[in-house]
């Protein structure tokens, strides 16, 4: 499935930055699972909240702080919504955490 190796490589790796960035223990499982017509990936961490895009505005932030499209961070789930065919997230079944996941479908040839 070279056709999803970019997009796949994108999502993926802003799931792992968000992990890295917003995990206090920086721990994360990954599945990778091979479908018909497609990949799903799953990242599962040990932080119970769920991802959050960022907001277009910022209460507590200063009048000089960033717009959401110049800040460092916070376009993560903007580039999983834009790479992948579906994502979403699911608490851990004990809480401890949550796994966020996407997919990727090949497309169909002509």
């Amino acid at each position: 499935m070279p056709e999803l190796v970019d997009a796949a490589t994108l999502a993926l790796t802003e799931l792992v930055a968000n992990v890295v960035r917003h995990v206090p223990d920086r721990k994360a499982a990954l599945l990778i699972l091979r479908r018909p017509g497609g990949v799903r990936v799953e990242v599962t961490d040990t932080d119970p909240r769920p991802p959050q895009a960022p907001s277009s505005t910022a209460v507590d932030e200063p009048a000089s702080a960033p717009t959401p499209e110049l800040a460092d961070g916070g376009r993560g789930l903007l580039i999983l919504d834009a790479v992948t065919d579906r994502w979403g997230w699911h608490h851990r079944p004990d809480h401890s955490g949550k796994t966020v996941w996407f997919e990727c479908d090949t497309k169909p040839t002509d």
